[in-house]
């Protein structure tokens, strides 16, 4: 399944196997069962009443006098312990403990049955009590009223020492919500007690308000009021210094004002009240450290036959409504669909009936999302019963008493990436998988694996390209949270703005601030570098190459790129990349490490600079990796080596697929102007001379699918022999080379149509700025073997040209090639013209 629920905790593994430990020591003792007399048939009294910020699980159930006991689990030592025994007969729904575990705050219900009720307050429903729990001491009434109240400690972010004052929220039914202070006292020791415990200080924190939620882990309240009819969200932020300020207030697209109170969060929806308070309406706020905020609804449903639910994104100031048809309505129906946060997604489920993950960090492309439906197994293996989601990817399941990890399972993912056939799930899939395993080289290498037999799968988008830019976007993604605004991760692409805050709240203004003014979208792209390696290579063709010291520091981050490269792969490559100048690509990844640099400067204020060079060398890294990744996964899957690159075969069947992978790697990063790794293409043209028939190779050639490197031809001259056959082909590769190649590639052939191009590029160049100037010297005939005047003529202008050339410029470099070479290849020339 996409989504997999570790437990963390178990009431049934967890707890009920001490509680029977201590019943036998208890029994053995001869002191009688007392409060940890737990039989098979009294496991229903034990149930989970809250979590707390630090993870500690508080739990209550009833000895077999009826008493009312709480006990903790501590998530960190994994033991349990007892906190309090109640001897009344009551039932409790609310309770929480502070992080020093000295006071225990509970709301109780009175026993309704007949001879049972509690007479410590008579004439009211629910009692809000405040005991001292280290050691026992004073019980102090907080609340008797007939109204439902619920109790929360706050748990400041600073933990190291205990405070002077406890902080406690009381939320009431009746629609308020209140703040007690606490102060305690150490006497005797370790013994605190609550100091002027006649009167505690509160604040009203809030109050007319239809809908509250408690972020256990960020300490923070969500509240909606109604005024005129319109939901207004608001947001409250504790700290440790004993304030707190509202942070903001929102109007929502939604109706409360009929659905009665819900609460959530707030200790565990125990399943006597569910009934009562749910009213059918699921609603949840969602964060995460990236400084997302998704607020998410789901009506009360008029008919089971559709589901509408609402995902407000916040952060990104829009929202989406989506409506899905159920089938099968009578099966596996639940009261409702669970919203779950998984950090980087939003899980949407209705067990059995449909799933869908949503990606609430790039909401914009709805082909980031995952939905899936009918009879799935992904489905229905999630649990049918509704559970409630906590911070950090936690669930709880009150019906078993299990407390969840979330999950997005890799395996599941990699699966529906290989067996599903439509283009948007893939590209979920991918996205999804490559988020879970962020860094995972095992993961990335079947992923490579499934790609390189499956390139042509996706017809929408290019799955090579897509891999590439979302792979190298993770692997920088955690160096700072404003990454996914600087750096692209997909190849496919009114608020009242909060008080300057740090942490989540930073986080969430830069969000809406991006929104608001990102015009142009801050994502980096190469069409700057894309104009300036036009120019540098159109430059080089002409001669005119900008300063020595330019050029050198670009060849220089490239070198920065490979050795950053090289240092974090250390096992040997097959494949012959990386081992070869090839200056151009060099050039390219030069300049893509300049504007990236520059890209990031300006929009990572407060960065250092030297952290950013290296995420610039670490980006730039993985995208040529990931490329070689590839290459290599092919090149062994096909059992290639290294003869392979030697002309002296046909090419095989595994040689020609290597030479179609890498020609879709050359598309992918061709339209994103992404440097390829040296040696890329003189590799990708040897297999192509080797698979690819004369005119098939000369048209990939000329219409730039192939290009001609300087090693690559220089194997191919030296290669192969020269028979008609490959004479046609040499002669085809050297016509289409750049002329400062193809002067150096012609001496290496010695052949007559070598020598022939050899002397029309000398004469062409001699003959460029040649001014005719009288001429008074007499044509020495006896060097020339044959009496042909056009041709004696032509001969002594270029003797004459060389002449002066050499007392010219008598330091500069000869070229060996002289008149009297020019004359017998002009008449060897003529000779295979005429037959003779």
């Amino acid at each position: 399944m996409a989504l997999r629920l570790v437990a963390d905790f178990d009431l049934g593994k967890d707890v009920l196997p001490w509680l029977r430990a201590q019943r036998a020591v208890s029994e053995a003792s001869g002191a009688g069962s007392g409060g940890a007399d737990v039989l098979e048939n009294d496991y229903e009294s034990l149930h989970v009443l809250n979590v707390e910020r630090n993870g500690n699980i508080i739990y209550t159930y009833k000895d077999d006098k009826g008493n009312v006991v709480f006990g903790l689990y501590d998530c960190q030592t994994r033991q349990n312990e007892l906190l309090y025994t109640f001897e009344k007969d009551l039932q409790v729904f609310s309770c929480s403990v502070n992080s020093e575990r000295t006071l225990l705050a509970a709301s109780l219900v009175q026993s309704t049955k007949e001879g049972k009720r509690n007479e410590l307050q008579p004439g009211s429903k629910c009692l809000t009590l405040l005991v001292e729990i280290h050691p026992v001491n004073n019980v102090k009434v907080l609340k008797a009223v007939d109204s439902y109240i619920w109790v929360q400690f706050l748990y400041p972010h600073i933990e190291s020492h205990p405070l002077p004052e406890n902080h406690l929220l009381l939320i009431s039914e009746e629609k308020y919500i209140e703040q007690f202070r606490i102060h305690v006292a150490q006497e005797d020791g370790n013994r605190v007690v609550i100091k002027n415990s006649g009167h505690l200080p509160r604040d009203r924190i809030a109050e007319d308000f239809v809908w509250a939620q408690w972020d256990m882990s960020e300490q923070r309240l969500y509240y909606i009021d109604l005024k005129k009819s319109r939901s207004i969200l608001k947001c409250i932020q504790f700290y440790a210094d004993e304030s707190y300020n509202l942070m903001f207030e929102v109007p929502l697209d939604i109706s409360l004002s009929n659905s009665g109170f819900k609460l959530v969060n707030f200790g565990c929806d125990y399943h006597q009240y569910r009934d009562k308070f749910s009213k059918h309406l699921t609603l949840c706020v969602f964060t995460n450290h990236t400084g997302s905020l998704c607020v998410c609804y789901s009506p009360k449903c008029a008919s089971w036959g559709q589901i509408t639910y609402s995902v407000f994104y916040i952060h990104k100031g829009h929202s989406k409504t989506f409506t899905t048809s159920l089938e099968n309505v009578g099966s596996h129906m639940t009261k409702g669909i669970t919203f779950l946060n998984l950090d980087y997604y939003v899980a949407v489920y209705l067990p059995g009936h449909f799933f869908h993950l949503l990606n609430v960090q790039h909401p914009d492309l709805i082909c980031h999302n995952l939905f899936l439906t009918g009879n799935n197994e992904m489905i229905d293996m999630l649990p049918h019963c509704p559970l409630q989601s906590l911070s950090g990817s936690l669930v709880l399941d009150c019906c078993s008493g299990k407390l969840y990890r979330a999950l997005l399972s890799q395996s599941s993912l990699l699966q529906l990436l290989q067996n599903t056939c439509l283009d948007c799930e893939k590209m979920a899939a991918l996205h999804c998988a490559l988020y879970c395993g962020q860094g995972a080289q095992f993961l990335e290498a079947q992923i490579i694996q499934w790609i390189s037999e499956n390139v042509s799968a996706c017809h929408s988008f290019d799955l090579i390209q897509e891999f590439i830019i979302a792979s190298s976007y993770w692997s920088v993604y955690s160096e700072t949270s404003n990454m996914d605004k600087l750096l692209p991760h997909s190849s496919v692409l009114t608020w009242n703005t909060v008080l300057s805050f740090k942490g989540y709240w930073e986080k969430l203004n830069s969000n809406l601030e991006y929104v608001k003014y990102a015009k142009p979208h801050f994502h980096y792209n190469n069409s700057v570098v894309r104009r300036e390696w036009h120019n540098l290579i159109s430059e080089e063709k002409t001669g005119k190459r900008r300063s020595a010291a330019y050029v050198r520091n670009i060849l220089d981050n490239a070198v920065k790129v490979i050795s950053n490269l090289e240092a974090r792969n250390l096992g040997p490559r097959l494949t012959p990349l990386l081992q070869e100048e090839d200056s151009h690509q060099r050039l390219l990844m030069g300049l893509m490490v300049s504007e990236l640099k520059d890209h990031f400067l300006r929009h990572l204020q407060g960065v250092e600079k030297k952290k950013i060079e290296q995420m610039v060398l670490d980006y730039i890294s993985k995208l040529l990796d990931l490329i070689c990744h590839i290459v290599e996964t092919n090149w062994r899957k096909h059992n290639l080596h290294s003869w392979v690159l030697h002309f002296n075969s046909r090419g095989s069947a595994a040689e020609f697929a290597v030479f179609h992978i890498m020609t879709r790697i050359l598309e992918a990063t061709n339209s994103l102007f992404l440097p390829l790794p040296p040696g890329f293409h003189t590799l990708h043209t040897i297999l192509g001379v080797q698979c690819l028939p004369l005119h098939n190779l000369l048209h990939c050639i000329d219409s730039g699918v192939l290009l001609l490197t300087e090693t690559a031809v220089i194997r191919l001259m030296k290669d192969l022999d020269n028979t008609e056959k490959n004479e046609k082909l040499k002669f085809s590769i050297i016509v289409r080379l750049p002329p400062l190649i193809g002067q150096k590639i012609c001496r290496l052939w010695d052949h007559p149509m070598s020598s022939n191009i050899i002397s029309r590029n000398h004469v062409t160049r001699l003959l460029q700025n040649y001014k005719k100037q009288p001429r008074n010297s007499m044509i020495n005939k006896s060097s020339f073997s044959v009496e042909f005047l056009p041709l004696n003529y032509f001969i002594e202008i270029l003797t004459d040209i060389e002449s002066s050339n050499q007392a010219l410029y008598p330091f500069e470099g000869h070229d060996n090639v002289d008149a009297e070479f020019v004359e017998e290849a002009a008449l060897k020339h003529t000779a295979m013209l005429l037959g003779l």
